[in-house]
């Protein structure tokens, strides 16, 4: 099992975390996917970046939540370390929790056509394909998927 919670994106496990993401991406994409993402835009109360982390407190996995439009949230740097079955599964439900907690409605994220290991995780977890969003409009390298959170009870 693994342990997932809010931590400072500007920390070393999360700095480490973010670099191997980084790298991955570039040698899948050829972007390294840092561009769309700055940590300080996770200084808004209704935003965070969480570590998941292994029964021996190592760090194993990330993502982050950040606030988009009134009610939606986004998804970015989502992340598991190979090897580490169930991590993305942790980190993805912790966020949606997260999320519903802090009051959105939707959640939003993209990931690209060529990251097929991303796309199928998606919509295995329930989200479903949107028209592209934001800085994703119009490139057909992107795919844009959103998913409804049911209200907290």
């Amino acid at each position: 099992m693994y342990r997932v919670a809010t931590e400072d994106p500007m920390s070393a496990d999360a700095v480490m975390l973010q670099s191997a993401l980084s790298s991955t991406l570039w040698r899948l994409t050829g972007s390294s996917g840092r561009a769309s993402f700055d940590p300080s835009e996770l200084r808004d109360v209704r935003a965070c970046f969480v570590v998941a982390r292994g029964e021996r407190g190592e760090p194993v996995g990330c993502g982050a939540l950040r606030p988009i439009e009134p009610g939606i949230a986004e998804i970015k740097r989502m992340f598991a370390l190979p090897g580490h079955r169930g991590v993305g599964r942790s980190v993805l439900a912790h966020l949606e929790s997260e999320a519903r907690r802090l009051g959105y409605e939707e959640i939003w994220l993209e990931t690209r056509e060529v990251n097929q290991r991303a796309v199928s995780f998606y919509e295995r977890h329930g989200y479903v394909r949107i028209a592209n969003y934001g800085q994703y409009t119009g490139r057909l390298d992107a795919a844009c998927f959103g998913k409804c959170l049911p209200r907290a009870s």
